[in-house]
């Protein structure tokens, strides 16, 4: 039987030639070509590299001085680090509902509980966007001004995906951050990296980044200078080079990824337009396909398991964060609160997408996907 993975990463000899040169220890360092490559890639001023994106987050939470009692808005379909990174400052995620079309932050809703909520303890809204497609940025920019908060953007699912022409992080969130690698157990490696065009959070980032530690600098081979001091309660998220040197590799052949999971984007719309109780993606604006999300009218957990036993994996992007035991007991939040997320969650189911995925691969899932389909009456 084929055996189709959620995802596989491609790797090729930039990625190998990179880390061949970081073991020689004769080469310039990769963490700053990555920052400074990353930067001039996303068009913003400066780039942070962390040891993983959920150590971004935390360190824009940090750079913000988030505080204990303050509140962060984020949407409740979400994977579960954004509300983590939050709670760790003893801080509150208040939670808003979503658009049942591209699965992101209903901003309506947000709209409304910005005019309920004019706390000063309010103090910004944590924005991912789901699958690759962006949230209405130029309204939530409107938004964020008329109420007087930060926006931090959770662009994992976004590298190099645009808006209006100009790609996620460099456009007017405070601080927005991002991944080098999937959500995955075992993964190749490991990276996260974050972007502002404000000076001061890049300064209180890049400081508490390591230790919060001030010192003569750091000679070539990474050594720590002769004096130094602590300013801060500083945090050890720095990337290391070889990190950086698969990050490198993997940035390099971003448009060519992007390019690739459009291609097969086009083939699951072609071959499941007509399929009965399967509705595919809606596009509302410019799409990478980090994920292509389907929705299922009919059992999708049986769907699912059926999909696994022809080879195929699946995922979802996200079990909502009102239904996980933590956030759900300790905010006492109800089933139906959140509406839209619970019935798009009902439905949801990640299909493969990802380079190294070959076409007769895509259209062996479609083949099984509507052979499922038909068995649902």
């Amino acid at each position: 039987m084929k055996e189709i993975p959620f995802y596989k990463p491609y790797i090729d000899k930039k990625e190998k030639n990179y880390i061949n040169e970081v073991l020689e220890l004769d080469s310039p360092n990769k963490v700053e070509k990555l920052e400074n490559d990353f930067s001039k890639y996303i068009n913003s001023k400066y780039a942070i590299s962390t040891n993983n994106s959920t150590s971004a987050m935390h360190l824009a939470m940090c750079a913000l001085d988030l505080k204990r009692g303050d509140k962060i808005i984020c949407s409740v379909n979400a994977f579960p680090s954004i509300a983590e990174v939050v709670r760790h400052f003893d801080a509150e995620p208040i939670f808003v509902d979503i658009d049942e079309d591209d699965f992101n932050i209903n901003l309506d809703e947000l709209e409304i509980l910005l005019e309920k909520n004019r706390s000063k303890k309010l103090k910004g809204a944590f924005i991912n966007h789901i699958a690759g497609q962006p949230t209405d940025l130029n309204r939530l920019y409107k938004i964020a001004k008329l109420y007087d908060i930060r926006i931090i953007e959770d662009a994992s699912e976004a590298m190099g995906a645009s808006y209006n022409g100009t790609r996620i992080g460099g456009l007017k969130a405070d601080i927005t951050t991002f991944r080098f690698s999937p959500q995955m157990k075992h993964a190749v490696a490991s990276g996260g990296i974050m972007t502002t065009n404000n000076e001061k959070l890049k300064d209180r980032a890049k400081l508490l980044r390591t230790h919060a530690i001030v010192n003569e600098g750091w000679d070539s081979y990474g050594n720590l200078g002769y004096v130094y001091d602590v300013i801060d309660i500083g945090l050890k998220y720095d990337m290391n080079e070889l990190n950086a040197a698969y990050a490198l590799g993997q940035l390099e052949k971003n448009k060519d990824f992007i390019r690739r999971r459009q291609q097969i984007a086009k083939i699951y719309d072609k071959e499941l337009a007509n399929c009965v109780h399967v509705s595919t993606p809606i596009e509302k604006r410019e799409h990478i396909f980090s994920q292509y999300i389907i929705k299922i009218d009919k059992n999708r957990d049986s769907f699912a398991r059926e999909l696994k036993e022809n080879g195929i994996n699946t995922a979802l992007h996200y079990i909502p964060i009102h239904l996980l035991t933590y956030y759900k007991h300790k905010y006492n939040i109800r089933v139906n609160d959140f509406p839209h997320a619970l019935n798009n969650y009902q439905k949801i189911l990640s299909l493969p997408i990802y380079p190294s995925l070959k076409d007769s691969e895509v259209y062996y899932i479609c083949e099984k996907i509507k052979e499922i389909a038909k068995t649902r009456v």
